[in-house]
């Protein structure tokens, strides 16, 4: 599918944030708009990282028009790490911008790892988001009880040798999450998903869909 890309600067809690902005050619193909967060600032995650990059691309090839961002602190993004708290605040402003270029799309969002954390959260309590997909998913750590009272429609997808999230981990909390939800496995080597990026990104246009 034709695309264009524009490099922008969102408005931000903290000033600006720095995005890229993937859309088809024409508006009349777009169905949805989806938001793409990146993994963890302070461990070289960027809005470029190659997992962050096909979770866009595949959204792009489902009808999406799609926002990849740099979290405060990040790249030409303003701010310092919050630890997850305003990083909260920084996808809520994307969103934000997404409903307001296309309004009475459905919005769905992603996240890698630190950005799937971040994208739960946030997205647990917006009852307008249309659905979640959460790519490697940190569950070896952090709380994540509040996923038993989130009805927002999840897709958690997951590599077998997740050094974050061990299988055993991230069946226990996809077993208290609310529904609806799926779990997908890839069978990879590391949390980076290293030579079955292309199977992801497979597994990823059909959960955009």
């Amino acid at each position: 599918m034709a695309r264009k890309l524009n490099s922008i600067l969102l408005s931000g809690p903290e000033g600006p944030l720095e995005a890229l902005l993937e859309e088809p050619d024409s508006h009349d193909k777009i169905d949805r708009a989806a938001v793409i967060c990146h993994p963890h600032p302070q461990y070289g995650g960027t809005m470029h990282n190659k997992v962050v990059y096909r979770m866009a691309r595949s959204a792009r090839s489902a009808a999406a028009a799609v926002l990849r961002f740099n979290f405060r602190g990040v790249g030409r993004s303003a701010g310092t790490y919050d630890g997850g708290r305003g990083e909260q605040d920084d996808l809520r402003a994307a969103m934000r911008y997404m409903l307001d270029r296309y309004p009475g799309k459905p919005i769905a969002i992603g996240g890698f790892s630190f950005g799937s954390r971040v994208s739960l959260r946030v997205c647990c309590g917006e009852p307008g988001v249309d659905r979640i997909l959460a790519v490697g998913t940190p569950v070896n750590t952090h709380d994540w009880s509040f996923l038993s009272q989130c009805g927002c429609p999840k897709a958690f997808i997951h590599s077998t040798n997740d050094e974050f999230g061990s299988r055993a981990a991230m069946e226990r909390v996809f077993e208290f999450a609310a529904g609806p939800k799926t779990l997908t496995w890839i069978d990879a080597q590391d949390h980076f998903f290293a030579n079955r990026l292309d199977a992801l990104e497979d597994t990823l246009r059909a959960a955009w869909r």
